[in-house]
């Protein structure tokens, strides 16, 4: 006899915009590339010299799209913005090879990895997990995705309240898209729906109630939020 589900409310599937083309794409999972930008990295206390990839992951839900007002996440006096170049997988694999994991990428967006930077360093400190320095409520805003290879060669920026905070190059990153997703492979299998965040350049700081923050990528739509005051 098959077993019976659970009168448990449906659980509705997270969907990210998808630019021009009225359509929207279902997120599945995330991943995340720590310290891949050289001065990133020393900034915080890293030796960048290209050492393997490393990763963390936020849940689905943690996507909202911008424009959105979002409230001041909870138990943080250190909230941190982390500007990003998101890569959204149109395909899967395990084990890839860098010059085959381009075939995966099925666009690319703007998007912010909200850090609750005082959790994590406690957790640091004590040698436990930070997953809630990072995978709470709405900490990763997206912009659309842009369907397409994403720029190999971009100015990344993040604004807060109009005044620039973090600027690079997509050029910089230690890894490169391929680079990443080919480990990533290694890890876990990938598969249609995943986002990839490839890490932040330096300049990460505090973000406060009241305050309006926008990220770009030359060439992709940017990512806008507010914090409530």
């Amino acid at each position: 006899m098959p077993a019976t589900p659970l009168p448990l409310p449906e659980f509705a599937p997270v969907l990210a915009e998808v630019q021009g083309k009225g359509a929207v794409f279902p997120v599945r999972r995330i991943y995340c590339v720590g310290q891949n930008y050289a001065e990133h990295a020393r900034e915080m206390g890293s030796d960048p010299d290209r050492p393997s990839p490393f990763f963390f992951s936020k849940p689905a839900d943690a996507v909202v799209p911008s424009g959105s007002v979002l409230a001041f996440p909870s138990l943080t006096e250190n909230l941190h913005h982390e500007v990003e170049l998101v890569v959204a997988l149109g395909g899967g694999g395990h084990d890839l090879a860098p010059e085959d994991a381009e075939a995966l990428v099925f666009g690319a967006a703007v998007g912010f990895d909200m850090t609750r930077r005082d959790l994590q360093a406690e957790a640091k400190a004590k040698g436990r997990p930070w997953d809630m320095a990072k995978g709470f409520d709405a900490s990763a805003p997206l912009g659309p995705i842009l369907p397409g290879m994403p720029p190999r060669d971009a100015v990344i920026r993040c604004e807060l309240d109009g005044e620039v905070r973090q600027q690079g190059d997509i050029a910089q990153m230690i890894w490169s898209v391929p680079e990443i997703i080919a480990h990533l492979s290694r890890y876990v299998t990938l598969a249609p729906g995943d986002l990839v965040f490839t890490g932040t350049p330096a300049g990460v700081g505090p973000v406060r109630p009241g305050q309006h923050l926008r990220g770009e990528i030359a060439g992709l739509p940017p990512v806008e939020v507010r914090y409530e005051a």
